[in-house]
C-alpha cells in the first residue's frame, strides 16, 4: 500500500515538535538525569513508538503491525551497541552532561537524512536485485562473529587521525565552552571539540546503521516500515543512553545477546529461498534472545554492583 505524501508530512512534523519539547524540557532541567528519570523519559519514547505502532496496525493490518514491531525492537535492540561505543567516545572526549545530550539530539537529524538515504537505496537494490538479500545475510553473519570476538572498549577515540589534525587547527578551541558548537576567541569564529564529538558520533551512528538496516530487511523490505521503525528506535536513543551509560557494567552478556540476534537474522535471509520463517515467529526468538541476555546479565552481576548503579 502505497503511504500518502501528506502521512509523510505528519510524521516527520511529529518527529521534530516531539526533539523540540524534549530538547527544551532537559534544557530547563538544571541537574543531571538519574537513572529513575532516564527511566521515565525511555518510556514515554517507547510508549510513543507503540502508539504509532497501534496506528500502523490499524491502517495496514496486523502483518504490517507485526512487522513494524518486529523492525523495531531489532533497531532498538541494536542501538544499544551504539550507546556503548557513544560511552567511550564521550569519555574520551570529557563531554559534560548536557552538552551529550545536545550532540546526541543533532546527531539524530544527521541520522534522518543518512538513514533516510540508505534505505531508500537499500530497498531499490533489493528491489531490482533480490540475490543481495544473501549478500546482506551473509554480511550480518559476518558482523555477529566480530561482536563474538572483538571488543571496542579499550578504543581511545580522541586519538584518531582526523581528531589529532582537527585539533592542531587554529579554528578549533582546545575546550569545550559549554554545550555551544561554536565560540569567538580574540574576535575570532571558531568551532569547539563538541563539534568533533557530533562528526564522530555521526560517523558511528553510519557504521551502526549498516548493520541494523540489512537486519530489517528480513523482516520486510517495506520502505515506510523499514523508515519509520529506524526513526522511532532512533527517537529513544538518547534517553536510553543516560540510563544505559550508569548501567553499562550491568550488561555484560548483552553484546553476545545482540550478536546472536544478528546471527539469527543473517541466518534468515541465507535460507529465505529454502525455508521461509514467519514473521511473528521471528519476533518470538527476538525476544526470547533479548530476555536470556538480560536476565542472565543481572544475575552475573554482584549484588553490590547493582546497588551502587541505581545511585
Amino acid at each position: 500500500m502505497p503511504t500518502p505524501l501528506w502521512f509523510w508530512i505528519a510524521f516527520h512534523i511529529g518527529v521534530f515538535i516531539a526533539l523540540a519539547v524534549d530538547l527544551v524540557s532537559f534544557k530547563l532541567r538544571d541537574r543531571d538525569l538519574s537513572v529513575a528519570a532516564a527511566v521515565r523519559r525511555s518510556l514515554i519514547w517507547v510508549v510513543l513508538s507503540l502508539a504509532f505502532n497501534a496506528v500502523v496496525w490499524h491502517w495496514r493490518g496486523a502483518d504490517a503491525g507485526v512487522d513494524f514491531f518486529t523492525s523495531y525492537l531489532i533497531e532498538y535492540s541494536l542501538s544499544i551497541d551504539n550507546i556503548f561505543v557513544f560511552v567511550l567516545i564521550f569519555g574520551s572526549f570529557g563531554v559534560p552532561q548536557k552538552a551529550q545530550h545536545r550532540v546526541l539530539v543533532w546527531g539524530i537529524l544527521g541520522a534522518l537524512v543518512m538513514r533516510g538515504t540508505m534505505i531508500w537505496l537499500g530497498v531499490t537494490l533489493v528491489n531490482r536485485f533480490h540475490w543481495i538479500i544473501y549478500v546482506f545475510g551473509v554480511f550480518l553473519l559476518v558482523t555477529a562473529i566480530r561482536m563474538f570476538f572483538v571488543s571496542d572498549t579499550e578504543r581511545d577515540f580522541s586519538n584518531t587521525w582526523l581528531m589529532r589534525v582537527s585539533r592542531k587547527s587554529p579554528l578549533v578551541t582546545n575546550e569545550f565552552r559549554d554545550e555551544h558548537f561554536t565560540a569567538r576567541v580574540n574576535g575570532r569564529f571558531v568551532i569547539t571539540p563538541l563539534v568533533l564529538v557530533l562528526v564522530m558520533v555521526d560517523v558511528m551512528d553510519l557504521v551502526f546503521a549498516v548493520d541494523s538496516i540489512p537486519a530489517v530487511f528480513a523482516i520486510t523490505t517495506d520502505t515506510f516500515i523499514v523508515y519509520t521503525s529506524n526513526i522511532c528506535a532512533i527517537l529513544g536513543l538518547r534517553s536510553l543512553y543516560f540510563l544505559l551509560a550508569k548501567l553499562v557494567d550491568r550488561f555484560v552478556y548483552l553484546k553476545t545477546g545482540l550478536a546472536v540476534v544478528l546471527a539469527f537474522v543473517g541466518l534468515k535471509m541465507i535460507t529465505s529461498k529454502f525455508f521461509e520463517v514467519p514473521n511473528l515467529i521471528s519476533l518470538g526468538v527476538i525476544v526470547l534472545i533479548l530476555t536470556v541476555t538480560i536476565v542472565a546479565s543481572m544475575a552475573a552481576t554482584p549484588r553490590g554492583q547493582r546497588r551502587a548503579a541505581r545511585k
